[in-house]
């Protein structure tokens, strides 16, 4: 099988290639990355000299470029994505261009090459905040930042080209992700580089806020999971079935790294901060899949890699970084 991976010199996107060449190593993987500031090469190291991988340096919304990519391969799996809500509130244009013109330049490749399935990465953001209960996949849309707004209209148009022109797409929903190659612009790692560096680390608000956190390693391989077993047309969510408060997350890395609570800094909220995201994850579990991690002893193997590979994380943070802050 060939795939082309959008995105895939990010966060979750480099896990799911390292992660599929080593299950499958008859699969040719086109990593298509625009390489912004959260793209990151370094994250592939371990792959790049593989035969069956390729990396090619564009833009998703250059849609010459991804059709003629996608031409002689079997499936799209598109992570490619603006993800951080506080750069949304910042800069919506790059969000709605990247995240919904973006996915429309694929599909339109999709259609055109007969792609034989268009595995379409979303976030469980799109649901909006949830007092009591969890969302399933029938639950309405409320996403509440731009960021969640521009993924809840780039699913409608994966919708529309099912629909309309019968290409074989599915839709993920996830939870929060966490663990290696993380961006340091998101909580988990920009907390623990922060507490190894000796900084504060910034709660919002009074750090009751609740998300559902997911190893990125069982993320994977849901998706992998999903692009192989998951019905066309359809939406599957991806729970952790880990619910903490944000000031629950801190402690546990504050107390993981050997620090105390005098590292904390509660600072101003953000802006239309959903205050909890909770997700069923059931129907994909009848399809016989479950995370396999253990939050706690996954959330360490995190912290240990980040406190064993500053040379990744350093340069990063040093690069006029937009902090969570």
């Amino acid at each position: 099988m060939k795939v082309l991976v959008t995105g895939g010199a990010g966060f979750i996107g480099s896990n799911f290639i390292k992660h599929i060449l080593k299950k499958y190593p008859n699969y040719k993987i086109i990593n298509l990355d625009k390489l912004t500031y959260c793209g990151n090469l370094n994250n592939l190291k371990e792959v790049e000299d593989n035969v069956n991988y390729q990396f090619v340096k564009g833009d998703i919304c250059d849609k010459q470029l991804v059709i003629e990519l996608a031409k002689d391969c079997d499936g799209i799996i598109h992570f490619a994505a603006e993800s951080h809500v506080d750069n949304s509130i910042e800069k919506p244009d790059e969000f709605i261009k990247t995240n919904v013109l973006g996915t429309l330049s694929l599909l339109e490749s999709a259609r055109i090459n007969k792609i034989k399935k268009f595995l379409h990465i979303s976030t469980d953001e799109v649901y909006g905040s949830i007092a009591e209960g969890s969302f399933d996949e029938s639950s309405l849309l409320h996403p509440n930042s731009p960021y969640s707004a521009s993924k809840a209209a780039a699913e409608h148009l994966v919708t529309s080209y099912f629909v309309t022109y019968g290409v074989p797409s599915i839709i993920t929903r996830s939870s929060n992700n966490f663990g290696q190659n993380q961006y340091p612009e998101k909580l988990i790692p920009l907390f623990i580089t922060n507490l190894l560096e000796e900084k504060k680390v910034p709660v919002y608000g009074n750090g009751l806020n609740v998300r559902d956190w997911i190893y990125v390693k069982d993320n994977c391989d849901a998706l992998d999971f999903i692009f192989h077993n998951g019905k066309e047309g359809e939406i599957y969510n991806i729970a952790g079935d880990n619910e903490k408060t944000n000031l629950e997350i801190t402690k546990t890395i504050i107390n993981l790294v050997g620090k105390d609570d005098d590292a904390i800094e509660y600072v101003k909220d953000r802006l239309g901060h959903d205050f909890r995201y909770s997700i069923k994850s059931d129907k994909i579990k009848k399809l016989g899949w479950s995370p396999k991690s253990n939050f706690e002893e996954a959330l360490k193997e995190t912290v240990l890699w980040y406190s064993q590979n500053k040379m990744w994380w350093d340069p990063l943070k040093k690069s006029n970084m937009k902090v969570n802050k």
